[in-house]
């Protein structure tokens, strides 16, 4: 009997996912914050929804627009959360959004030693900007120090370009050294969701492997391609 008494089941290891979202106002236009509300909420759902001994889903939403980066949504089990949809205004500072992830990153005290690699996804419509709205390339050195962080050169990185004035560059930067290599995905409002799935069926098949650590990450050629 005492031997059955001292036998427990190990608690499922955190499996972060943290989503940066442009909120700025130009994602105001043409049903693009709404579509992204939509997808953000659904996915969420199906995180919810997982049960696996080896992993529980956490997710936190960075938001970058009125003039500031926030964390709109607390690291928190996706279970738990009750999502409350995003407004667009402003502009994009976008490397205030990167400083927020870093710091959240490396708190040990939110993000245990013991969570799995981190998964991160970056959504933007445009250019980062400064206070006034002008292009600024002040978002290089804080990307830098996230990537080079040590929980963020693990994580498995996703990047989605709404609309034609979506900045490659930084996007592609977002992705530098990453194995196996990931493309920027391009998107309009009316396939956003398609996006989403994709990143939900990636991060749930991870949870429910042997090894969560691992990163297996297949994406399609063409996002107009993508059948779920």
């Amino acid at each position: 009997m005492s031997k059955l008494k001292d036998f427990s089941i190990p608690s499922a290891r955190m499996m972060p996912v943290i989503i940066l979202a442009d909120i700025s106002g130009s994602m105001s236009q043409y049903g693009k914050i709404e579509a992204l509300n939509r997808a953000i909420a659904e996915m969420i759902g199906i995180f919810a929804d997982e049960q696996d001994v080896r992993a529980e889903i956490h997710v936190a939403v960075i938001t970058f627009g009125e003039d500031r980066a926030r964390f709109y949504q607390p690291l928190q089990p996706a279970r738990e959360i009750q999502w409350t949809d995003m407004e667009a205004k402003g502009v994009t500072p976008m490397e205030a959004a990167f400083e927020l992830a870093t710091q959240l990153l490396e708190d040990r005290n939110i993000i245990p030693g013991r969570s799995y690699h981190p998964n991160l996804v970056l959504i933007s419509d445009g250019h980062p900007t400064n206070e006034k709205g002008k292009p600024s390339e002040n978002w290089k050195e804080p990307l830098e120090k996230l990537l080079h962080s040590e929980r963020a050169s693990k994580a498995l990185r996703f990047a989605m370009g709404i609309g034609p004035d979506a900045d490659e560059e930084t996007l592609k930067a977002f992705l530098t050294g990453q194995h196996p290599e990931i493309p920027v995905f391009r998107a309009d409002e009316t396939n956003i969701h398609k996006f989403f799935r994709w990143v939900t069926v990636t991060v749930t098949s991870r949870s429910r492997s042997v090894n969560p650590n691992s990163i297996i990450a297949n994406a399609p050629d063409n996002l107009e391609d993508w059948e779920f």
